[in-house]
């Protein structure tokens, strides 16, 4: 199925402008300031209650005992932290959503929904379980948005990189699996009812999409009414099929694509992947793509193609009115960053995106909206080096941003004053 926006292939560029006291750099007219410091590794998405109280959802570090759950916030008028709390043992941190005054949490396997009475900074009642059964093994991510007439919409991974034979012989070039099995259960979007607790995934659900490797980049847009996300696409493609993807320019063409998806799209994955250069869908080499020929087949086209390996992990439509005029109903997109071995010119996304849409759903140019995440220099940006890494965005009540770091757990706040 084919998108109908016009599709947006990005060199993406810094805006200019100087790093102000919180260490990030804004345009013109925005300032940031550090709202909380050290909640903890593993700090991934943030929402805001309307009486402006913050909930942070974490994930289990491997290399620190960070702990699970959800940090709860509570601020002063000048956006300073009065009290701190933690609740729950939701594990995960790949999906985390407010709706209709309760927050929606996800874990490995499971939609929790908890509900407040009042102005209570955490929740006094246990949760209700939305949606239980998502697969345990290979990619756990959960993509969450609401369309506001009922739906609500997951987002789940597919099992792995590339969808290969295991019984492929060492040394030999592997072979896709077709059909491929994740593409059964999993690697879709699912549309459930938000007023119904314990369903079961999949059969309580509607598939909505199919092809998706890892999208939990995702949000429903009301002023376009629609779904849209941003997948990881494929990692490796040089290393594995060497003769096919040759060196770091034809690896850096696999986009990472965002999608507005309709009804019985297939986004792709993993049979092709879309490439920035050639501006085409491409069978993938595992399925005797060349690189360089038109995949056959009905495959939705990206809206936007971002550079490779940037990691996008939220995104969420400004609805605002803080912010000029030329931000409303356009998207912010944070990429986490390139990982793998460290490379001078340092690795691709530690920034938040900011990419503006018309009425008629058609993209315009994006840009870098806040950089300088990672650190001053472009080596920053690698695995070990960088300061921070942006994993979360929410809007404030009254139209600020929120952005949360998943190294340290740094929060900022990011405000327009309209003065340089």
């Amino acid at each position: 199925m084919k998108s109908f926006a016009a599709i947006l292939l990005l060199s993406i560029a810094v805006t200019p402008a100087l790093a102000d006291e919180s260490g990030l750099t804004l345009p013109s007219g925005f300032h940031a300031t550090i709202v909380a410091d050290g909640l903890g590794a593993g700090a991934r998405h943030v929402a805001v209650r309307s009486n402006g109280d913050i909930y942070v959802s974490t994930r289990r570090d491997r290399q620190q005992a960070s702990p699970v759950g959800v940090i709860a916030l509570k601020l002063d008028r000048d956006h300073k932290v009065v009290e701190t709390q933690h609740f729950g043992n939701v594990d995960g941190g790949t999906g985390m959503r407010l709706y209709n005054g309760a927050l929606y949490v996800a874990s490995q396997t499971t939609l929790y929904r908890y509900k407040f009475k009042g102005n209570e900074l955490v929740p006094s009642a246990p949760p209700d379980v939305m949606v239980d059964g998502m697969p345990s093994t290979g990619h756990t991510n959960i993509g969450i948005a609401f369309d506001g007439k009922g739906g609500l919409y997951l987002s789940v991974a597919g099992e792995g990189n590339i969808c290969t034979d295991p019984n492929t012989p060492n040394g030999q070039r592997p072979v896709g699996l077709k059909p491929c099995p994740s593409l059964t259960g999993r690697a879709g979007v699912w549309r459930f009812d938000v007023n119904k607790t314990y369903q079961k995934f999949p059969a309580d659900g509607v598939q909505i999409a199919t092809g998706v490797r890892d999208m939990f980049a995702v949000d429903w847009s009301k002023e376009l009414n629609g779904f849209y996300g941003v997948m990881q696409d494929r990692n490796g493609t040089s290393r594995t099929f060497a003769d096919t993807i040759t060196g770091d320019a034809d690896a850096d063409a696999i986009a990472e694509e965002m999608h507005r998806v309709e009804k019985g799209a297939d986004l792709g994955w993993p049979y092709t992947y879309y490439d920035r250069d050639l501006k085409l869908r491409v069978t993938s080499p595992e399925y005797g793509g060349d690189g360089k020929t038109p995949a056959p087949g009905n495959y939705s086209t990206p809206v936007v193609a971002f550079p490779a390996h940037s990691s996008p992990v939220d995104l969420k439509f400004y609805d605002g009115r803080q912010f000029p005029k030329a931000y409303r109903g356009g998207v912010f997109v944070v990429f986490q960053g390139g990982s793998g071995p460290q490379v001078a010119k340092g690795r691709n996304g530690y920034n938040l995106t900011f990419v503006p849409f018309d009425k008629s759903g058609k993209p315009g140019v994006a840009q870098v909206f806040a950089t300088n995440f990672a650190g001053p220099a472009a080596e920053n940006r690698n695995t070990g080096k960088a300061a921070y890494r942006p994993s979360g965005v929410t809007i404030a009540p009254d139209g600020s941003l929120y952005v949360v770091d998943t190294l340290k757990g740094r929060l900022w706040h990011i405000s327009y004053d309209g003065k340089s």
